[in-house]
């Protein structure tokens, strides 16, 4: 599975050593979701566990890191909040089985559907979240917890033009703690955001049965957090496949999401999916292969099994300090470059899911995004005409026709012929052109209908194989004497 041979010594140690890092970085975020959602702190943090473990293992990317995520807890906080704790595991366990059928029918690939404008915005809007939620850590806490979250800053930048020998990330970590508990500041440590000793997760079935009255209940939330979870899962995959190295497999990470999220709801914690912060702390610093992910995982319920009261007096300086710096290594800085030069469309949808993902969620950042850009597109590609005109007899004229017919351009499609005009014979060239959705076979059938009422004759010509099989399923005028391709097929009147 993790092809130790393959891997070179530093390699292995980088793997290590950043994996080491996230598993810190991950307490303040399970923690911090937790209380978001009303319940307790353990409960994120064996969803870290559980789901980083899974994914780090089977996930379609090496190197990319789960667990709790705000994404995802948005949706469950008002679930938590109206029931109780075994509805968020019904909940959770049915956006698994969704995630793995989703997997199955390997519908993962219809990411790419998503436009880079989307993908840009993505990522910046979530740069600004992370950003934001390391503020109530710090905030209010005096001039010495804003020099120290410099101090982690500073040396995340700097260690790596000294050193390559352990990950910036890591150092930050190192020093700024070592000064914090060496000078005895008093200053905001981990311990003080909630007590995180624990011990394993536990197998844990609902109490509530899962009868009509609470499929009701959950299957909508289930739903939701399912997409969510994949929609963030891929986009991060993608940002991770763009960053360099081996492309991801967009229908295996659907596939390891899905059974770590049944793992999860069996075992007690709620949803999660991929993290895109923590996934470019452990990218940056080295962390490319499962035994990152599987080291952080693995670290992390030891913490809360064993280590609890070491890493409690960690400081939360060191720990900001590495979040901004991920923020503004996440952040998509080119684009606001290339917004100038990208044409006004694309720069309304850059913009558009970064302003959605800050107010919203992600999920309908993007899905926002998908449709304002698919609408451009439509509205782009509506433009049919004819090409010109070529009169061959002086009952005869031939219209070459030039764009494709389709929802979009079969008004104009209509608006182009006047059939008591033409003469008695009518040719209709679709060398350059093709009939692409339903919308187009009736433009045509219509426009067939038109011509033979007024008495004229109108022959199609060099229809495509494609276009001909849905002519052929089209209607009484289009249905009759078609030919193959390059042919012509002659409509007359009655």
């Amino acid at each position: 599975m993790f092809h130790l041979k393959s891997l070179p010594l530093a390699g292995v140690k980088n793997d290590v050593l950043s994996g080491s890092v996230v598993a810190v970085a991950l307490i303040p975020e399970a923690v911090a979701f937790s209380l978001v959602a009303g319940l307790s702190p353990i409960i994120g943090l064996h969803t870290a566990f559980i789901l980083g473990l899974v994914t780090a293992l089977f996930g379609g990317k090496p190197g990319m890191i789960s667990g709790a995520t705000g994404a995802i807890v948005v949706v469950l906080a008002s679930l938590a909040a109206r029931y109780s704790l075994d509805y968020v595991l019904w909940a959770t366990l049915l956006a698994g089985a969704i995630q793995l059928l989703i997997g199955l029918l390997r519908l993962g690939k219809f990411i790419r559907l998503v436009p880079l404008p989307a993908i840009y915005g993505f990522v910046n809007g979530l740069a600004i979240v992370i950003m934001m939620a390391q503020w109530p850590m710090i905030r209010g806490q005096g001039p010495v917890m804003y020099a120290l979250v410099a101090l982690a800053m500073l040396i995340i930048w700097g260690f790596p033009k000294i050193s390559r020998a352990i990950p910036g990330s890591l150092a930050a970590l190192l020093i700024v703690s070592a000064v914090v508990i060496g000078l005895d500041i008093d200053t905001k440590r981990v311990g003080d955001l909630a007590d995180i000793s624990g011990s394993l997760p536990a197998f844990t079935w609902p109490d509530v049965p899962l009868n009509l009255a609470t499929l009701k209940v959950v299957l909508p939330y289930a739903v939701i957090i399912a997409f969510v979870g994949l929609i963030e899962s891929l986009l991060t995959l993608t940002v991770l496949d763009e960053m360099g190295g081996k492309k991801g497999s967009g229908n295996r990470e659907c596939l390891a999401q899905g059974a770590g999220n049944v793992l999860c709801g069996l075992f007690g914690s709620f949803a999660g999916c991929a993290m895109i912060g923590q996934s470019i702390i452990n990218f940056t610093s080295g962390g490319r292969s499962r035994i990152s992910g599987t080291v952080a995982a693995l670290l992390l319920i030891i913490f809360v099994v064993s280590l609890s009261d070491y890493i409690a007096v960690l400081p939360v300086a060191a720990l900001a300090g590495i979040m901004f710096m991920v923020c503004i290594n996440t952040f998509e800085w080119s684009s606001l470059k290339r917004i100038r030069r990208m044409p006004r469309a694309d720069a309304l949808v850059l913009v558009a899911v970064t302003v959605i993902t800050l107010f919203t969620d992600l999920a309908v950042a993007v899905i926002s995004g998908v449709i304002i850009s698919a609408l451009v597109f439509a509205w782009q590609q509506a433009r049919i005409r004819i090409s010109h005109c070529e009169r061959r007899r002086a009952d005869e004229v031939v219209y070459h026709l030039d764009g494709p017919l389709f929802f979009g351009s079969a008004t104009a499609f209509a608006e182009l012929f006047a059939p008591a005009n033409d003469p008695a014979c009518v040719v209709l060239d679709f060398a350059r052109t093709r009939v692409i959705d339903a919308s187009g076979v009736e433009a045509v059938d219509k426009l067939t209908a038109r011509y033979l009422a007024a008495g004229k004759q109108i022959r199609l010509r060099h229809l495509s194989a494609e276009c001909i099989a849905l002519l052929r399923r089209a209607g009484p005028f289009c249905s009759h004497e078609l030919d193959e391709p390059a042919a012509e097929s002659v409509f007359k009147p009655l």
